[in-house]
């Protein structure tokens, strides 16, 4: 069962909020309140009632509502806030807006307080639904081993994690508001970025946009290091941000300097470097350094294994190749202590350290083995660890040649940069899957976010439909009929989302209309019309403050436009009237005219086509009705 509401009444006169609880429970709403009247009494009853919402007279001894309204918003700032005074000028009704508080009611207009209230429970709930997004979001990326920044349209930084103060050396606080490339990348690099900017900025397209790209960046200290790095564009507001993942890479550009100056000359390591460039998982990395190893100077048998933590403390065979086709069937790798472990296979995993065998026929550790290594040719071997950054071997990979003492120290110690090119390999890949898990996860948080927003939208439609009974599904029909049309005219299916989202809200302004005249089982009065008339511009006037990716709020605003002028609030002609409004005015006409209304019955689809037929041109926009036309003409669609 839902708990009652906590509706913390900040109001000195018993009677002014006797009549607000009287209005909320008018309307269905259950709540329990507490009336405070001094300065004191509100801010105890802050951190004792804690309410869910704060109603608030302006004018009160000793002190005024704005008081009241800081310290709630340092206290509590989630909690709504909404003023209810008896006079409150325009100027002071914006101010109190702009200082947090979400909207105000004249005492003598108390009908539109539910309608407030629970507008702005449901702006505290997406609210919270939004920082629960957030907070997941800077879980991620503050649990991210490489530097996730956000630079804005200002070409300013928006967003530093944890990772990025690390690498860079500056605090998030240093940080934002920086620009990007003036505080991170070297000099030379700056006139490419200025040039290239304004191009970003129209299109999302750039030369390092949707690619992964190595480039010099700059510490806080002024040095340069080099970084791998990926920029994706997104589109916020209709303005283009990047958003740039940066992995410091000086680590690997050191090793692999190193491995080019040691390994010039050696085959075997050029091999196992084209691998580790083209593998795109572990698996196959394994399997191509193991290839390009017996591929090489006479390298018989090539094999990695990972330690296991089982009772035999076995070493699993992860990937092998090998000259004569097979593998010895009778290896069966244990790093356990006793004469079974005592292989080089299983001391490198024990001691973390390089074991060189230059004869297996007269190492003893080696004759469980010796008999079967002789017959495939295997002279000498050497076991190399695959350690993790305490030293820690997790792995061996293991190298068989053809001939005695065939590995010399040099030799000794190329192959043991193999091994350490090998983890990182493997590491990098490990890095690289969990970098794609987490962007994943973070764009499906987006959507999330975007599917909670418009969840908002629908469950406010449902506040006219539910004072309007005979207009019951009437915004559903529209918004479906309307995103139907956009479809049949070969719109995007983004661009019919929006409308049907707008359908789903467009005689949100009724509202403002007194249900009765809804209602009306008769005609209406001229009066009552100019009333009616109102709520395009009062739907436009709740949704412009939302910030959709569409022109929502002015689709709302023109969907009783017509092509001639002769529509209203604004008398918009032609191709002044949004696109997305043409589409929502004929779809309208259609529900309305077909449908039941309280003064007259449904007079069927045939009028209702007839009627955009008649006004085709005139009225409506002739693609439209001609779209409309078809779905039911050719399509059968039906509402």
């Amino acid at each position: 069962m839902t708990e009652p509401l906590r509706i913390l009444l900040l109001e000195d006169s018993p009677t002014d909020a006797e009549l607000n609880e009287r209005v909320l429970r008018k309307a269905g709403i259950k709540f329990d309140p507490l009336r405070v009247d001094t300065l004191s009494s509100f801010v105890a009853a802050l951190d004792t009632f804690r309410p869910d919402i704060i109603l608030a007279d302006y004018h009160l001894p000793g002190f005024d509502g704005l008081q009241a309204l800081a310290i709630a918003r340092e206290k509590t700032p989630r909690t709504p806030y909404i003023f209810v005074s008896g006079a409150m000028g325009e100027e002071l009704a914006v101010d109190s807006i702009k200082q947090g508080a979400i909207d105000y009611i004249l005492k003598d207009r108390l009908t539109r307080l539910p309608i407030a209230v629970q507008h702005a429970l449901e702006e505290k709930k997406a609210e919270q639904q939004r920082f629960e997004v957030e907070e997941k979001f800077r879980k991620i990326t503050e649990s991210a081993q490489d530097a996730i920044i956000m630079m804005g349209p200002d070409q300013r930084i928006s967003f530093w994690n944890a990772a990025a103060e690390r690498i860079f050396g500056y605090t998030i606080a240093e940080a934002l508001g920086q620009e990007l490339h003036i505080l991170v990348t070297p000099a030379p690099a700056h006139a490419k970025f200025t040039q290239a900017f304004p191009h970003f900025q129209a299109t999302g397209e750039g030369p390092l946009i949707g690619k992964v790209t190595e480039v010099n960046a700059l510490r806080k200290g002024g040095e340069e290091f080099p970084v791998e790095l990926s920029i994706s564009a997104t589109q916020l507001n209709g303005q283009w941000h990047t958003i740039s993942i940066v992995r410091d890479i000086t680590a690997r550009k050191q090793a692999e300097i190193a491995l080019n100056h040691a390994n010039r000359a050696l085959a075997t390591l050029s091999a196992v470097n084209r691998s580790l460039v083209r593998a795109t998982n572990e698996d196959e990395l394994l399997q191509a350094i193991c290839q390009a190893i017996v591929q090489q100077r006479g390298y018989q048998l090539a094999w990695v294994g990972y330690a296991q933590h089982d009772k035999n403390k076995s070493i699993k065979i992860m990937a092998y190749a090998s000259n004569d086709g097979g593998y010895p069937d009778t290896m069966q790798p244990t790093w356990v202590e006793d004469e079974s472990g005592m292989g080089p296979s299983g001391r490198v995993i024990r001691s973390g350290t390089t074991q060189l065998c230059q004869s297996i026929i007269d190492d003893p550790h080696c004759q469980p083995w010796c008999d079967d290594a002789r017959k495939r040719g295997y002279a000498s071997s050497i076991a190399l660890p695959l350690p993790n950054e305490n030293r820690t071997a997790w792995g061996v990979l293991m190298v068989y040649s053809k001939e005695v003492n065939a590995f010399s120290p040099n030799e000794v110690d190329l192959l043991e940069e193999m091994a350490g090119d090998l983890v990182f390999g493997v590491r990098m890949l490990r890095m690289r899957q969990e970098r794609d898990s987490a962007l994943v996860k973070n764009q499906e948080q987006m959507v999330q976010l975007q599917d909670s927003l418009e969840d908002t939208v629908r469950a406010i439609a449902t506040i006219v439909e539910m004072r309007d009974p005979y207009t019951a599904g009437h915004q559903a029909k529209v918004a479906d009929l309307a995103a139907a049309i956009a479809r049949q005219m070969g719109l995007p299916d983004e661009q019919a989302h929006s409308i049907h989202l707008a359908g789903t809200v467009h005689d949100l302004g009724k509202v403002k209309i007194p249900a009765e005249i809804l209602s009306k089982p008769g005609r209406i009065t001229d009066l009552e019309f100019g009333l009616i008339k109102v709520h395009p511009q009062a739907g436009f006037d709740i949704l412009q403050g939302i910030r959709f990716p569409w022109p929502i709020a002015q689709m709302v605003l023109q969907h009783h436009e017509r092509l001639d002028g002769s529509g209203y609030p604004q008398g918009l002609k032609g191709d002044a009237i949004l696109l997305e409004a043409r589409i929502l005015s004929v779809a309208d006409v259609v529900e309305a005219i077909s449908a039941h209304r309280p003064y007259r019955p449904g007079l069927g689809i045939e009028v209702a086509l007839a009627e955009i037929t008649k006004q085709r041109g005139i009225y409506y926009d002739p693609q439209v009705v001609d779209a409309c036309l078809a779905l039911f003409r050719e399509q059968h669609y039906s509402l």
